[in-house]
């Protein structure tokens, strides 16, 4: 039983991840689907924030984060301006960044390797996804036109679509960032999808070692 408590946080926050990619295609669709959408957004944002608070004393930055940008996000839902959406977008993105730093840590650290460690190292590569798909629409309300997309689905979707595939460094081609700021940006986000696994992998092996070498 203490082993469900501990790794339940990482699994929840995983899976919140998972549902929040997989249903968001399916609910950017009408009003109140959308609404839906927005909230469960934040979902993983809150379960991030309390997985950050059982491994790091600190983290009142990470609330902080999280209280604006869910303030800007209810802002930009009753008066959509794009400054309101700009700086939401902005707020969720360094959120993000923070939370991938905090949870790496935790797993750099790690002297033995459990489930918890397992959920979080997903955890942290969809994160980064979303680290990413934050900055592409902030990116994209700015400078409308920066990101060519060819699909019928909402410019919302297609940016998490295309973070996500970047990120894993498949680029398909069918969305093409036209600045050279966003190229580089999306450059990047596929060169951290490459080094993070590496690292990771080398880090759970290491743990792993220490770990069956203390047995």
């Amino acid at each position: 039983m203490p082993t469900l408590n501990r790794i339940q946080p990482g699994l929840l926050l995983l899976l919140s991840l998972v549902a929040m990619i997989v249903l968001h295609p399916v609910l950017d669709q009408g009003v109140i689907r959308r609404l839906f959408m927005q909230l469960m957004i934040f979902v993983p944002v809150l379960l991030a924030t309390i997985r950050l608070s059982e491994i790091k004393h600190r983290v009142w930055p990470a609330v902080f984060l999280m209280s604006a940008s869910m303030i800007f996000a209810v802002a930009a839902a009753f008066w959509p301006h794009p400054g309101l959406l700009t700086m939401k977008w902005a707020l969720l993105a360094v959120f993000f960044a923070l939370t991938v730093a905090g949870l790496f840590s935790y797993l750099r650290n790690a002297r033995s390797v459990t489930e918890a460690h397992l959920f979080t190292a997903i955890s942290i590569y969809l994160l980064l996804g979303m680290l990413w798909f934050s900055l592409y629409c902030a990116i994209d309300i700015c400078y409308p036109g920066s990101i060519l997309l060819h699909s019928t689905s909402s410019r919302e979707t297609e940016l998490l679509y295309f973070s996500l595939v970047t990120l894993s460094t498949v680029g398909y081609g069918d969305i093409v960032p036209l600045y050279g700021e966003v190229r580089m940006l999306a450059a990047l986000e596929a060169i951290t999808g490459i080094l993070y696994i590496a690292i990771t992998v080398a880090i759970l092996v290491s743990s792993f070692r220490h770990q069956d070498g203390s047995r």
